[in-house]
Parts: structure tokens; C-alpha cells; sequence
């Protein structure tokens, strides 16, 4: 259950510090910067095991899920832009 809620928490921060580090206006509530700071995280655990930056079972750092999470919103604008 602590995990879970540590968790949540670091999302939220990581999807903060995205949402500030990427320009523009995303108008993201509390979900959703926090379900976009916990995919930044999984999308940067992903992208570093495939190129051998972390073992197996090893979790991706701050920075890490900081970028990963920005290139999420950077996705989500363009999808949102097009649509």
C-alpha cells in the first residue's frame, strides 16, 4: 500500500516538473498529471532497459522519467492538435 502511494506521489511530481519544463498550456487536472508522471517513468524504464541503460528490475531515475514524461506531452499535444 506504501508503495502505491509513494508511487502516486513521484508521479505527480515528475508530471508537475513536466508540465513546467514543456511550453504551453495543457490543462491537465490532478489525475492526469499524475497518471502522466507515473507513464513518463514507465515510458523511460522501457526506453533505457531496450538500450541497456538499466538492468532488468531496475527503476529509471528523476531525469529520466522527467523527459520521458515531456515526450509523452509532447505526444499529447500533437494528437490533440490534429484531432
Amino acid at each position: 500500500m506504501l508503495s502505491i502511494i509513494g508511487t502516486i506521489i513521484i508521479g505527480f511530481i515528475v508530471g508537475l516538473l513536466a508540465r513546467a519544463l514543456k511550453p504551453g498550456d495543457d490543462k491537465l487536472g490532478f489525475i492526469m498529471t499524475t497518471v502522466l508522471g507515473i507513464a513518463g517513468a514507465f515510458l523511460a524504464n522501457f526506453v533505457g532497459g531496450r538500450l541497456g541503460w538499466y538492468a532488468p528490475g531496475e527503476a529509471a531515475g528523476w531525469i529520466a522519467s522527467i523527459v520521458g514524461a515531456v515526450v509523452l506531452l509532447v505526444i499529447y499535444g500533437w494528437a490533440k492538435a490534429r484531432a
